[in-house]
């Protein structure tokens, strides 16, 4: 998931809520035990509102990126419709009706890789949106680092941009309302952590503490620049430690807040991973995270994986702890209800119960927020409404697939763009995927029309604003360029680059590591590669840095800088489709993929 500051943003600016429980359930509730919410006799329940990954989606997300999967009782699935700030608001305030004792956490990426709509003003529009939504407390995650310590630190205490100034005429941005926690993340000089690592939430003398963190490869998947001066701890020993702090001030109700997650074994929200047994069903890096965090923790939020999740993972003692995630851009919410004991202080683990909920759009739209988004968008309407190009279909981008349409348009724009000799010579493009963050939709988002894609579209494919380099690799660090996708760093949750047309390779599942790559099958305009021959590949600069655990392209020699992604994108558009001619999906077929 790239990320590299605005540069350019100076030039710019001229129905259904299904369940999935988790845990142990209440069975039997200790003596003395309160009514929901009530707050009499020896325990409360407390409300734990999360979710994670925003992305600073104000407006529901279009296409599949705005849908959810649910499977039915007799087994067949459906969609729903979900997302959207003004449904968001709407769903937790209703949430919190007759809760006296109610806490909104998240995991992190609330900002970052956003719409035009937040992501031209620096995201500012989301933070206003955070403080209505009355968060409480989050970690940070990777993509809080996309524009540097300095821009974070901007976005909780508040200031006018330091290139572009106040957005609005006598208004000053304020900052976030809730703390960002960093536990992990300190300053390379000092040693000092460069934010807040707790938070310790209290109401009529219950405490909960809740612990930040990012996921320690985050320097791996942001831009150098980002993270200069910084560094990232391991996330297990960091939780453990401020654990410790945390009880020593008298604070055992525990929370960690974990931008770092898993993977389901099914995409529906409503998947029970607690089958057969505890946390079965769900795998990636969280479960080794959740399995060594002490069991002084309650409870783990996690995100960056974008999935759905609510399962009970057994912590070093093997007792069960639920850990959640709600998919991405605001189209979930968790309700976790965490049962507090007044005489010890801490968290009744037996009746843990967690559920992920959808955030449906057949709910009233929440006015204040309504307010916001139509108060940017006047802002952004003269950029984000202009036509940049047409297109027939859908270019998607779907995340289960190795080869997404619309990052084949992407390569083949990079390409196209850097081929010229005096733009590079370029003569294959690569893109990571991480760095797609939403098809391209037919259907009208606004006014425009059918099959119209506006810059505001455009940009929330390519927010980064990544500059484009071409260099020169051999081809044998082409193929191991290849095989980093699927070993390494990556062997784990294989990143498959999107490449451009003519450069062709089969990709074999049925093997491990590295020897999924076919050396035999890496083709360039029908020709197999020469190990020895130099070859011109254009990239955007995260990749060229060795972003994403690509090692082999920070070899790169003869570096020219060109345009940005996002230019580049809009001049293919502009050049090849018209209203009479939009521009059909490209065809997939560049990786045969054997399973």
């Amino acid at each position: 998931m790239s990320a590299t500051p605005h540069r350019n943003r100076s030039r710019i600016l001229a129905a259904v809520a299904g369940l999935t429980t988790v845990g142990a359930l209440v069975a039997a509730m200790p003596a003395g035990a309160s009514e929901s919410g009530h707050g009499h006799g020896r325990t409360v329940d407390v409300q734990l509102l999360s979710f994670n990954d925003l992305h600073g989606n104000l407006e529901p997300p279009a296409g599949s990126a705005g849908r959810v999967t649910h499977t039915n009782e007799d087994g067949t699935t459906r969609t729903i419709d979900a997302g959207g700030a003004e449904y968001l608001a709407t769903h937790l305030r209703q949430a919190r009706e007759d809760h006296r004792y109610s806490v909104t956490a998240a995991a992190g990426d609330m900002v970052g890789a956003s719409p035009l709509l937040s992501g031209l003003f620096h995201d500012e529009p989301t933070v206003e949106a955070l403080n209505k939504l009355k968060l409480d407390v989050t970690s940070v995650g990777n993509h809080e680092f996309d524009e540097g310590a300095k821009e974070l630190a901007r976005l909780q205490n508040g200031g006018c941009h330091p290139a572009e100034g106040c957005y609005e005429k006598g208004k000053k941005f304020k900052g976030a309302d809730f703390p960002y926690l960093a536990a992990n993340v300190t300053k390379e000089k000092s040693g000092k952590p460069l934010l807040d690592p707790y938070f310790i939430w209290k109401k009529n003398g219950v405490k909960i503490g809740f612990i930040g963190v990012t996921l320690e490869g985050t320097p791996n998947i942001v831009s150098a620049e980002g993270v200069k001066g910084l560094t990232f701890g391991d996330e297990i020993e960091t939780i453990n430690k401020y654990t410790k702090v945390l009880e020593r001030k008298g604070v055992k109700s525990i929370v960690a807040l974990i931008h770092e997650g898993g993977a389901p074994a099914s995409a529906s929200y409503n998947y029970n991973c607690d089958s057969p047994g505890p946390g079965d069903g769900i795998s990636g890096p969280i479960v080794d995270i959740a399995k060594k965090v002490s069991p002084q923790v309650d409870a783990l939020v996690t995100g960056h994986t974008h999935q759905a999740y609510a399962c009970s993972v057994p912590d070093p003692s093997g007792k069960p702890r639920t850990v959640t995630s709600a998919a991405s851009f605001g189209k979930l919410y968790t309700d976790t209800t965490l049962t507090y004991d007044r005489r010890t202080n801490d968290i009744v683990r037996t009746a843990v119960a967690s559920a992920n909920h959808v955030v449906t759009r057949d709910v009233a739209k929440a006015p204040d927020m309504t307010k916001l988004i139509q108060r940017w968008n006047t802002l952004a309407a003269p950029i984000a409404s202009r036509p940049v190009g047409y297109i027939s279909a859908d270019i998607e981008n779907p995340a289960d697939a190795p080869e997404k349409p619309v990052g084949n348009l992407i390569a083949d724009a990079q390409l196209e763009g850097l081929a010229p000799a005096d733009k590079g010579g370029a003569q294959l493009a690569v893109m990571n995927p991480g760095g797609l963050r939403a098809g391209l939709v037919h259907k009208a988002s606004g006014g425009e029309g059918d099959g119209v894609v506006t810059y505001g579209e455009a940009f929330t494919v390519q927010p980064f604003t990544n500059m484009m380099n071409v260099v020169d690799l051999t081809g044998a660090q082409l193929v191991t360029m290849l095989q980093q996708q699927v070993s390494g760093a990556n062997q784990a949750a294989p990143k498959i680059l999107q490449v451009s047309k003519g450069f062709t390779y089969t990709l074999d599942m049925t093997k491990s590591g590295a020897d999924r790559i076919v050396t035999s099958s890496v083709k360039l305009g029908g020709e197999a590669l020469d190990p020895a021959k130099t070859y011109r590949v254009a990239m955007n600069e995260f990749l060229a840095g060795g972003g994403d655990g690509f090692a082999v392209l920070k070899e790169h020699k003869n570096k020219l800088v060109g345009a940005s992604d996002l230019d580049v994108l809009t001049a293919y558009l502009a050049a090849h489709s018209t209203a009479a001619s939009p521009l059909a999906p490209p065809a997939t077929g560049r990786i045969t993929v054997v399973k």
